[in-house]
């Protein structure tokens, strides 16, 4: 008799072993540079791994996510990554390797091993009771670090101050501006803070971005000013609807429609605290 049961607890334990291990649910707070990242799915625990949903942590670690089918590709800069969800073979930039746990669904987004991404990105991961901070280098310009990205705009009466101290963030912002620049343009005849409807080709300046060294002083600024549309479209011919003005050079650009909305997409990750608010 002892032997029957020696045995079926021997075949019990080799078929709960061979199960697939669930992931259990956590009270982990992640923190990106020091801001608490919100996800409607939380955080959990997968094999010792902890697992992570996919878009909102690869967007506020400055990755683009693309998601066809079910294929993954995220883009950062000079990094391309490549997941499938019915394997944990990945591929960066055209080289594979496995994920230590397959990706899997959880309320429709898509988990994934923290670690992993943050490593990807290049960003460490540091593990204190119930959170996880991921750091990232700080973009560098001109052989300086950036401390910090200040965005200022203006409204009729006032304006606000605000700035980021998020290193990825800052360099996603800042890779968006050098890399969507284009050709070499002159002034435009009429620009201002202020949404002035003088003539047809008027600018208006919709944010400066000031990318500040340690001291506060400004190692480059751009200024994103729009076309005013309120003119005929006959008199608009011919008039870019959206133009960089690069303070640090004294240099004017051609910006592309979809570079200043992924800028203004950017702008609604949470990063920013005011510092100045003169609105009235």
């Amino acid at each position: 008799m002892k032997r029957i049961f020696s045995g079926i607890f021997l075949i019990f334990l080799l078929v709960i072993t061979s199960l697939p291990t669930h992931a259990a649910a956590t009270n982990i707070q992640i923190k990106v540079d020091g801001v608490v990242i919100p996800s409607e799915v939380a955080p959990e625990i997968r094999n010792t791994r902890t697992m992570v949903p996919l878009r909102v942590i690869s967007q506020n670690l400055g990755a683009n996510v693309n998601w066809s089918n079910s294929e993954v590709t995220l883009i950062k800069k000079n990094m391309k990554v490549i997941l499938n969800l019915r394997s944990n073979t990945i591929t960066k930039n055209g080289e594979t390797s496995l994920l230590d746990v397959k990706p899997y669904i959880n309320n429709n987004r898509i988990m994934v091993p923290l670690r992993f991404l943050s490593e990807t990105f290049g960003c460490k991961v540091n593990y204190r009771s119930s959170t996880v901070t991921v750091d990232c280098e700080a973009v560098v310009i001109n052989g300086v670090k950036v401390k910090s990205l200040q965005q200022e705009y203006h409204m009729t009466m006032g304006g606000v101050v605000q700035q980021s101290n998020s290193n990825a963030y800052n360099e996603t912002f800042y890779n968006t501006f050098v890399d969507n620049l284009g050709s070499k343009v002159e002034a435009p005849a009429n620009y201002s803070w202020m949404y002035f409807m003088d003539t047809p080709g008027t600018y208006y300046k919709d944010a400066q971005y000031d990318f500040l060294d340690q001291k506060g002083n400004s190692l480059k600024r751009f200024d994103m000013y729009s076309l005013v549309k309120a003119f005929s479209e006959e008199s608009l011919v011919g008039y870019p609807e959206v133009l960089i003005y690069d303070a640090t050079e004294n240099q004017w650009y051609l910006f592309s429609e979809t570079a200043r909305e992924s800028i203004h997409k950017l702008l609604g990750n949470g990063f920013f605290k005011v510092i100045s608010n003169t609105i009235v």
